[in-house]
């Protein structure tokens, strides 16, 4: 199945983006299906069934999960883990469903980190939405149990799209930073920010957070899972570290100048150089300069990606080994013994 686009979460893309997006926290109820009787299509890739595959198949580990408590209690990995023997060596952290499903029913929260690194349909969502909105996008997995709640009342320094894949949750959003020099995670004891949103998310809606509005959910019913995809944007450390490369760039200079006088030459040479490109350089200069440093991509139009389906398998490798490799063993057991000769006789 084809991963999602915007327009499957939010419908005119346009009208999104022209009221909501970094402006207004916004639900978006489950589509219904364009056939009578038809199922509707998940919101997201990652569901429950994908998350007891990750555990049937015994790699999931930290510190992809952890397990959170939202009055600040810390779970620690044993308590969710287990360890493993291998080649004589023990091995840590290795998620253990049974522990996982006895924190959950004392209330703690599942979160999974950067599902979109190990779950390859996700990665693939990540991906389609990072081209979509020109920034870098992750993924993250919660699962709560009804009337648990993972994390108290936040900031995030990203827009949120929460798609919800099992059970209830209720959402609170509350406005944004009235600050321009505002901070990250939990708010204050004394910030009483105002309440903007607040909804109940069930199976196939997606729920828009624009960054830095305040938020919290609660389970509302059964197990609750969503998949949180959380959009990065600029900070000013983003720009300055933009900056300092558009100002470097075509810059020839030897990296050890030697003496006084090569010095001097080298601070003169820096700044004619700097000044030049900052007369070259405009705004929309640095802010897609720094785009680019973000997403990964280059000022120059990239080339296509193969699609994962072209790269080779071990599968596929193994069907043509043969045929590369030597008919049996002996012309790689001659080259062994060749050289092996030559470093005798030198040594001799």
């Amino acid at each position: 199945m084809e991963s999602p686009t915007l327009a499957d979460w939010v419908g005119d893309v346009d009208g999104f983006t022209a009221r909501q997006w970094q402006r207004e926290p916004a639900l978006f109820p489950r589509k219904a299906p364009e056939t009578p009787g038809a199922p509707a299509a998940p919101a997201g890739p990652f569901d429950l069934d994908e998350l007891d595959a990750a555990f049937d198949g015994g790699l999931l580990r930290t510190p992809y999960l952890e397990m959170v408590r939202s009055d600040k209690v810390t779970i620690p990995p044993e308590a969710f883990t287990t360890s493993r023997t291998v080649n004589g060596t023990t091995h840590h952290g290795f998620a253990d469903r049974a522990k996982v499903l006895a924190q959950l029913h004392r209330g703690a929260t599942l979160l999974l980190r950067c599902v979109d690194q190990w779950h390859r349909p996700t990665g693939e969502l990540v991906a389609r939405l990072s081209e979509e909105l020109d920034r870098r996008v992750e993924a993250f997995f919660f699962v709560t149990p009804a009337g648990g709640q993972g994390l108290a009342v936040h900031r995030d320094d990203a827009d949120v799209f929460v798609l919800q894949a099992a059970g209830r949750k209720t959402w609170y959003v509350h406005d944004a930073p009235t600050a321009a020099d505002w901070r990250l995670g939990e708010l204050p004891e004394d910030e009483r920010s105002p309440l903007r949103l607040h909804g109940v998310l069930e199976p196939g809606g997606v729920l828009y957070i624009p960054r830095g509005f305040a938020h919290r959910a609660v389970g509302a019913g059964g197990l609750s899972a969503h998949l949180s995809l959380t959009v990065r944007d600029l900070s000013v450390q983003d720009l300055r570290t933009a900056l300092e490369g558009q100002l470097a760039e075509g810059l020839d200079l030897p990296a050890r100048p030697l003496g006084e006088a090569a010095i001097a030459d080298a601070c003169a040479a820096l700044l004619d150089h700097a000044r030049a490109r900052l007369d070259a350089l405009g705004p929309a200069d640095l802010l897609r300069a720094a785009r680019a440093a973000r997403t990964g991509t280059t000022h120059a139009p990239a080339a296509p990606a193969a699609p994962a389906d072209t790269v080779e398998t071990l599968a596929a490798a193994a069907r043509t080994w043969e045929s590369g490799a030597p008919a049996d063993g002996r012309t790689g057991l001659a080259a062994v013994g060749r050289t092996w000769r030559r470093l005798r006789g030198a040594a001799e």
